[in-house]
This record gives structure tokens, C-alpha cells and sequence, in this order.
């Protein structure tokens, strides 16, 4: 939290040492020196310019990238569209905990798209915004009486009418466009940053690149010896569009398909037999060859007790053994924003997301 920082580091003679960069660089050493981890520490506090000598060697000169995990960034991200939030929450192995556009009930905030600006649409944008804006307000006022009137049950008792305002909310919000502002607390390590930096600095959305460019300057001004990849790069600016031009060549324009939501175009096969064999190799001291080979000869009786049995002590904050990843299947999903919203949570997947 800087602003306690602040106020403790006017407190004290002055300092340099209040960074995440020593915990960086006294991790580095810990392969390679006799000490304990907290002299390191000492030492690193001690000798903040030698610290970042140290980090940027380790680091970026020697590939030591993941010490860099270690220097942890916590932000408040304020007043920023739907759509930038979108690809802000891409970034897999970080944290976000977002203001919920399903329980509070919106107002009339947007944002208005530098693009936009320049090209002189200004008034027409904001007057489509405010369009949008008055529809949802209408739709959450006859919503509202709607779901009371069809869960009567639920409206009778108070505690369960928050969720009934929460339903009519979150249909009204389909109305709504993705520059409506929303805001996240955020979580992340400075080699993920400096990543999300550098893709999004190479992003053509203004907004994306101001905000990479705020974070950015809030990191560097405490940690400038852990983000030094950040400028735009053809790798991130061109890959895509040079394979939608290969894409175009191969396959021509797209053509009409039948418009299902939920379309299942792969799986592990015998993804049950890849589970328990997976189940067994854990526990049995067996090979992965031999442990498939048993699975196989289960009976379906003994292969859904041996099921059960991996789930039978499971409690609602448990997650499922690490066993049941080795099954795969892969969806193609037709869906509106609205419905992406919710999806984008869940980022220990793959989603790739075709262009709006």
C-alpha cells in the first residue's frame, strides 16, 4: 500500500530500500550462497544499487526470468472500459478481483475511445452511449417486478430478494456497451507486468497503451531493475495479422455456418481411462504404461469406485486432484459479451477469442 508507505518513509530518515527489487535479488542468490534467506535479505537492504546490478544480470542477462516472480505489484485499476478489461484479464497468472456489473446497478458511465475522438464522433458515440444507458435503467425497472412475479417464493423472503434485484441486473446489462466503465483491484508479479506491458504497449487501442503506460511508470518509479523488456515488438504487433492474411489466402472469406452456441470439436479419447490411469501411476509405484494397461481391464463397477473413492472426501472449497486435467475437450462457443463477461473468469484454461 504506498499511501502507508509514504507515510512511514516521511517518518524515517531517508531510504531506498522500501522495493520489492532486494526480495528479487536475494532470492537469486539463494542457488549459489551459503547464508540464510533472511541475511541475504539484510544484505540485499543493505545495498539497493547492488541489488538491481544484480537483478538485471540474473535476470536479463543470464535468463533467469521467474526471480523476478518474486517482486509482487498490487493496482488499482480505476475507470476503464469493459473492453479494455477484456484484455487486461488475458494475463492468466495474476489475480483480479473486479466491480461486479451484475450486483451493482450501473450508471451512466463510459468511456469514450481516443479512436472515436479523432475520427470526429464524438456527440454521435455518447448520444448512442446515453441511448443504451436509458434502455438498461428501462429494462431493470420492468425486470425487476417481473422476476418477483415468477419466483414468488423468493420474493416472499427478504433474504432472497437481493438475488431476484441481481437477475434483473444482469439481463438488463445485455444492453449495455463495452465502453461502459468498470474498475479491478489487480495482483501481479513484475515478470508477468512486464509482459502485459510489452504486449499491450505493441496493442493498437489507445486505451490499452495509456494504461500500460501508467502501469509502467507506477512500477518503474520502485522497481526499475525487474521490467526492462517493455517497448512494442513485431512479434505481438504483427503475428496475428500476418496469419489472418495467410488464414485469408487458405481459406477465402467466411462463409454462413449454423449458428449453435455450444459446439464440441474435440476430446481425449478415453479420457476416463486417462483419468484412472493417472489415478493409479500416482499412488501404486507403477508405471504410467502399466497403470493404463490395468485401467483398461477395470471393471465399470471398479472404475467408478476408484472414482468416487478420489472424490468421496471432497468439501465445497476442495478442488478436484491434479489426475483430472489429463482429460481434454474443447468447445466452440457462440456467445454475446455479456455472457464472455462471466467466462473470462475461469483462466486456468485456454480461451482464444475470435475479433468482435
Amino acid at each position: 500500500d504506498t499511501a502507508v508507505l509514504d507515510e512511514l518513509k516521511d517518518r524515517c530518515p531517508p531510504r531506498s530500500d522500501v522495493t520489492p527489487e532486494t526480495l528479487s535479488a536475494a532470492y537469486a542468490r539463494i542457488s549459489r550462497h551459503p547464508q540464510s534467506v533472511d541475511e541475504l535479505r539484510a544484505v540485499a537492504r543493505a545495498e539497493v544499487d547492488k541489488a538491481r546490478r544484480s537483478n538485471r544480470s540474473i535476470i536479463f542477462k543470464m535468463g533467469h526470468h521467474s526471480v523476478a516472480e518474486h517482486a509482487v505489484f498490487n493496482f488499482d485499476i480505476i475507470g476503464i472500459s469493459r473492453r479494455a478489461i477484456e484484455e487486461l484479464e488475458k494475463f492468466r497468472l495474476c489475480s483480479y478481483t473486479e466491480k461486479s456489473q451484475r450486483y451493482i446497478k450501473l450508471k451512466d458511465d463510459f468511456v469514450t475511445p481516443e479512436e472515436v475522438i479523432r475520427a470526429g464522433e464524438r456527440e454521435s458515440f455518447k448520444d448512442l452511449i446515453t441511448a443504451q444507458n436509458a434502455l438498461y435503467h428501462e429494462l431493470y425497472r420492468q425486470l425487476k417486478p417481473y422476476f418477483y412475479r415468477n419466483n414468488p417464493d423468493m420474493a416472499e423472503d427478504p433474504t432472497h430478494r437481493s438475488v431476484l434485484n441481481g437477475w434483473a441486473k444482469e439481463d438488463a446489462r445485455y444492453v449495455v456497451s463495452l465502453a461502459t466503465e468498470g474498475q479491478l483491484g489487480m495482483t501481479i508479479n513484475a515478470r508477468n507486468l512486464e509482459f502485459l506491458i510489452r504486449r499491450f504497449a505493441s496493442q493498437p487501442l489507445d486505451e490499452l497503451r495509456r494504461l500500460q503506460q501508467g502501469m509502467y511508470d507506477l512500477a518503474k518509479s520502485v522497481a526499475p531493475s525487474i521490467i526492462l523488456f517493455t517497448d512494442a515488438n513485431a512479434f505481438d504487433a504483427e503475428t496475428y495479422p500476418d496469419l489472418g492474411r495467410e488464414a485469408a489466402a487458405l481459406m477465402g472469406p467466411p462463409a454462413e455456418r449454423e449458428e449453435r452456441a455450444v459446439t464440441r470439436v474435440d476430446a481425449s479419447t478415453e479420457g476416463d481411462i486417462r483419468l484412472l490411469a493417472a489415478l493409479l501411476h500416482t499412488v501404486s509405484g507403477r508405471s504410467y504404461g502399466e497403470c493404463h494397461s490395468k485401467a483398461e481391464e477395470l471393471t465399470p463397477s471398479e472404475k467408478t469406485e476408484l472414482v468416487k473413492t478420489a472424490c468421496r472426501r471432497m468439501e465445497f472449497y476442495d478442488g478436484p486432484l491434479r489426475e483430472f486435467e489429463y482429460p481434454d475437450l474443447t468447445y466452440e462457443l457462440i456467445l454475446s459479451a455479456t455472457c464472455f463477461a462471466q467466462l473470462k473468469r475461469h483462466r486456468m484454461v485456454t480461451l482464444t477469442t475470435q475479433p468482435y
